[in-house]
């Protein structure tokens, strides 16, 4: 597992701190996760998603359905990769997003954490 970027954006008060692994097993997945949740104890949401050749997950992490996970899986995918995890820790800034912008902000973060990359 090698961190490949991370950025930051923020809306409206909202940390969103996006994070591009290079992942090889589900296993690698779940210690960066764990890592994460230890590091950013106090963030509200960790949404993510990854793919490792047929292995394919997303998460919302309590954020509304489909507003985390789905746009994050969307972008793997529209650039074609593969052993690629992506998170995004969310720290709340105490103003509701709504759902579009929620879903926004998070595809953002994902286009943005895989641009700077490259």
């Amino acid at each position: 597992m090698k961190l490949l970027n991370k950025i930051e954006i923020i809306e409206k008060k909202s940390k969103f701190i996006a994070y591009l692994y290079e992942v090889n097993t589900k296993e690698e997945v779940t210690s960066i996760l764990n890592d994460l949740k230890k590091e950013h104890k106090k963030a509200r949401h960790i949404p993510y998603a990854y793919k490792i050749d047929n292995l394919v997950k997303k998460s919302d992490d309590k954020e509304p359905s489909n507003t985390a996970g789905t746009p994050i899986y969307n972008i793997i995918m529209k650039n074609d990769l593969n052993n690629i995890l992506i998170c995004v820790v969310r720290y709340f800034g105490g103003t509701l997003l709504g759902s579009g912008l929620l879903t926004r902000t998070y595809m953002a973060s994902a286009k943005e954490v895989i641009k700077k990359a490259n």
